[in-house]
């Protein structure tokens, strides 16, 4: 039998309000039952983290589920029709094969709370928002085990097809992505049939020039990618390489504003239901980034660096350079922001650190 992924994430640290880890929501005796599990047991303890990474998505229509990720990994939407499930965006490479488990925990609740006796739902496709590395990193081990196609946005069937790593920007960012490929595309104007709901298919441009959005106009329900979170939106990519970003950013807002959205169902963070809230805070965002560019490339490249710790965990200090000699939009950045690249990431370390996002441990930097 196939051995079941821990759902640790080396981020061990208990929440004394939850009593939960905040890297795998498992609780203490969880954790320290895990290894003496069999693989029932292991994919019971599953079955409750898929339970709970969904909390912030309760009420949605039945057919629907949310699993709440983290900032490596997006969060993914289960749509289930009958006995076959579609999901949105797939998580982080590193995070992969906890991707897979938390699917599979998914699929398994679904048949027993839509079907009884039915049949086990299966996993008959991936969907993506995007392509950046936090959302499609996990569709070359779902297809895998789950044998099911991958679709993705038309406007980067090109870049997939050829694998141009510095296209879909994971090279450009000092990220990672197991190569896959796709066997269908969507576009704006199209639908998607999700959940046994019709959603519009919508071009967000901003964070990725190339990213769709999807909303359901009978549930009033967006799933928003990056171009809306309950605080604010993604790094809008396109500035970093000297295009209008702030204008695709701008218009995605404003699509949004027009739309009946009771909902939203982001890539990053809970689910929220405080639409206007949120669009408010993100146009003053947008706003102040737009006054003065250089706070966007600033905030950009502490998020950058992070993300970088987020999937090394650790890495030396003289060696940050090397490890992203092939990172083009972190040094645009750095020239954006009017310093040298190591002077820009020395700067973008100490910040962290003293925000605490960041330690150091001798010439090592580690993720906090």
């Amino acid at each position: 039998m196939e051995a079941v992924a821990s759902p640790c994430v080396s981020r061990c640290r208990l929440d004394p309000g939850t009593g939960r880890c905040v890297g795998c929501l498992r609780t203490a005796d969880e954790i320290a039952a895990w290894g003496s599990l069999d693989a029932a047991g292991q994919r019971a303890v599953w079955s409750a983290l898929a339970r709970r990474r969904g909390e912030s998505g309760a009420g949605l229509p039945p057919g629907l589920r949310f699993i709440e990720r983290d900032w490596l990994s997006a969060n993914q939407i289960l749509g289930i029709e009958g006995n076959e499930a579609i999901v949105v965006d797939t998580g982080y490479v590193k995070h992969a094969a906890q991707t897979v488990e938390l699917v599979r925990a998914a699929l398994i609740d679904s048949a027993g709370d839509l079907l009884g006796d039915a049949p086990a739902v299966r996993l008959a496709g991936i969907v993506n928002t995007h392509l950046h590395s936090d959302h499609c990193g996990g569709n070359a081990a779902l297809a895998r085990a789950f044998d099911c196609p991958i679709t993705i946005p038309a406007a980067s069937a090109a870049d997939v097809a050829a694998w141009d790593r510095v296209a879909l920007t994971h090279a450009t960012t000092g990220q990672r992505c197991e190569r896959f490929s796709h066997s269908a595309t969507l576009a704006p104007g199209d639908r998607l049939r999700l959940g046994g709901l019709d959603w519009q298919v919508l071009a967000a441009p901003g964070h990725d020039p190339k990213s769709l959005v999807f909303h359901c106009e009978r549930e009033a329900l967006l799933i928003s990618a990056d171009a809306l979170w309950e605080q604010g939106f993604g790094v809008l990519f396109p500035e970093l390489d000297g295009e209008p970003g702030f204008a695709g950013q701008q218009a995605a807002l404003e699509l949004i504003s027009a739309l009946p959205v009771q909902r939203v169902l982001p890539g990053h963070g809970r689910a929220f239901d405080d639409v206007q809230g949120a669009l408010a805070r993100a146009f003053a965002r947008l706003d102040a980034m737009r006054s003065d560019p250089r706070r966007h490339a600033r905030h950009a490249l502490k998020v950058l660096v992070k993300f970088l710790l987020l999937d090394l965990e650790r890495v030396e200090v003289d060696r940050m350079r090397e490890t992203l000699r092939g990172a083009s939009v972190m040094q645009r950045t750095a020239a954006l922001i009017g310093m040298d690249f190591a002077a820009a990431l020395a700067w973008a370390t100490g910040e962290l650190v003293e925000q605490g996002q960041l330690r150091r441990d001798g010439n090592w930097l580690l993720d906090a």
